[in-house]
């Protein structure tokens, strides 16, 4: 299954690393576009120069680990498709584009159901998304978010609980049945 993870979910390190930590474990294939992924750089670059060569830093070990997820803009797309905030249409171009069944994102109210239906795309928060993927491979879901919990109580250095850490990533539910 492919799922276009939209700059809101790629954005905060934990979510995005958990996210991709599952596409690594073959659950799901990612995808974005470089508009999605210029959209994180800039959120991050509000951090000041530090975010924004942080953010350069991952975006190209994103495109060099997965070279095939970067799908190509098409603006004549674009301008047909409707959605609440036009500046969004890319991300569901880019679904399109892709061939994919789902935009992951923290924004759902963008992404109404009644324009998303008629290209047979879904969009769903990331809690949603990993509680799916979790009921159908716990195994490959709970191997990534431990890796990923691992290395934030690493670079922390300190014990830091899980739930808690999954719940300021957007991710109570799976929080609460991981915890």
């Amino acid at each position: 299954m492919k799922a276009v993870l939209d700059a809101c979910v790629l954005y905060p390190s934990v979510l995005r690393e958990i996210l991709i930590g599952v596409a690594a474990k073959g659950v799901y294939t990612p995808l974005w576009s470089a508009r999605i992924l210029g959209e994180w750089q800039r959120a991050a670059a509000r951090l000041g120069p530090e975010g924004a060569a942080i953010a350069s830093g991952e975006i190209a070990t994103l495109r060099a680990t997965w070279p095939e997820a970067e799908i190509l803009s098409n603006p004549e797309l674009e301008q047909r498709l409707w959605l609440p905030d036009p500046a969004d249409a890319h991300v569901l171009a880019t679904a399109i584009a892709g061939g994919a069944a789902l935009i992951v994102t923290l924004n759902l109210r963008d992404f109404p159901n009644r324009a998303l239906a008629p290209e047979g795309v879904q969009a769903q928060s990331p809690d949603d998304f990993l509680m799916e993927r979790w009921l159908l491979d716990a195994g490959a879901v709970e191997s990534a978010v431990r890796a990923v919990h691992a290395r934030t109580e690493s670079l922390s250095g300190r014990d830091q609980p899980l739930r808690g850490i999954l719940k300021r990533a957007s991710l109570p539910r799976l929080g609460k049945a991981l915890g």
